[in-house]
């Protein structure tokens, strides 16, 4: 038996990489299993690791990985070194810069791209390549040099990046306000009953999975945050809907939680379960079509195609669009042959 007892190191000498505080239905469970759903990329083997040098705290105690979680629990996760994420090193990686002036630049982001380091993605990022090429980057709200917003690793399209502390506060306040334009493009699950419509739910961490957004009902609108997805259809292919969504507010994953939430989850969203057959029929030709599909797009179909705001000097009104990208243009294509086959 393992009569291991880890000790409370010097708090002074660590740094929080995580925090979370126990959901008021949470059923016992162990730490390290509980610990699997919060933070992305963790396994269970470095929990336990991490658990036996003493670093994580329940309460403000140090516990072993077989401690069970309780309702409210205030569980940290301390460590000897900084988050990587706050160690930003410049890398010299491409961007594709569409606009730039003295105030901001406008650059539209590859799929695959991580916007700002975090957890599992300390380099490689769009942030890593802006602070590579420009110095004095202002920091937004939470400490990230440059960003306004932000889009999904596995989200395509248009960002726009402040340069000064005035373009900042400026362009943040029109997110803010719901002053700016953003509208994607995204394929979804299912034929859509309704040719337009509005998505309204607030949106906060699901309970059980702190990796996935939810939308919270009626009877739980304490919870979360207010969001506003306005969609319409742009053309419909059978088992699935091209969609246009435009946002009115900004919260993670909005769309991807919005479309689950209403029965049309994006197109190979793993996270949020698209990655499965959802609709359509059971032989095993099509499974293999669909299948075909997942592999030309090996992501959640969505592009951020469309951005507008007002430049934060000139007060002019400045909207920049891109083209839907290859990986999904080829699986539009393949939906719609497929569609066109069908019906002959």
């Amino acid at each position: 038996m393992d009569d291991y007892t880890p000790q409370l190191p010097d708090e002074n000498d660590l740094y929080e990489h995580h925090a979370f505080t126990v959901d008021k239905g949470q059923t016992p469970l162990r730490i390290d299993k509980y610990l699997m759903n919060f933070v992305e990329n963790a396994t269970r083997n470095k929990i336990q690791a991490a658990a036996k040098e003493g670093s994580i705290f329940v309460n403000d105690v140090a516990v072993k990985a077989n401690y069970k979680v309780k309702p409210l629990d205030k569980i940290r996760v301390l460590l000897s070194h900084p988050p990587f994420e706050n160690l930003l090193v410049g890398e010299d990686i491409d961007i594709d810069v569409v606009y730039e002036d003295d105030d901001l630049l406008v650059v539209n982001k590859e799929a695959g791209i991580v916007v700002h380091p975090g957890h599992g993605n300390y380099s490689g990022t769009l942030i890593n390549a802006l602070i590579y090429r420009f110095d004095n980057l202002p920091n937004n709200s939470s400490e990230r040099p440059g960003l306004v917003h932000r889009i999904d690793k596995d989200t395509s399209g248009l960002l726009v990046v402040a340069k000064t502390e005035k373009a900042m506060a400026h362009l943040s306040a029109q997110f803010a306000n719901k002053t700016s334009e953003r509208e994607y493009v995204a394929i979804v699950w299912g034929n859509m009953s309704e040719d337009e419509g509005t998505i309204e739910g607030n949106i906060g961490r699901h309970p059980k999975n702190r990796l996935q957004n939810t939308v919270f009902l009626d009877d739980e609108a304490d919870k979360g945050k207010p969001a506003v997805t306005h969609y319409k259809v742009l053309e419909r292919l059978g088992y699935v809907t091209l969609v246009s969504c435009k946002l009115e507010t900004g919260r993670t994953h909005q769309i991807r939680v919005h479309m689950k939430h209403i029965g049309h989850t994006l197109f190979n969203d793993e996270r949020y379960g698209g990655e499965k057959v959802l609709k359509g029929t059971t032989f095993t030709k099509y499974k293999q079509f669909v299948d075909n599909c997942f592999k030309v797009l090996p992501r959640q179909a969505l592009h951020a195609k469309t951005l507008g705001f007002e430049h934060p000097t000139t007060g002019e009104f400045m909207r920049f669009e891109t083209p839907v990208p290859d990986d999904m243009q080829q699986c539009i294509e393949k939906w719609r042959n497929y569609t066109k086959n069908q019906a002959l």
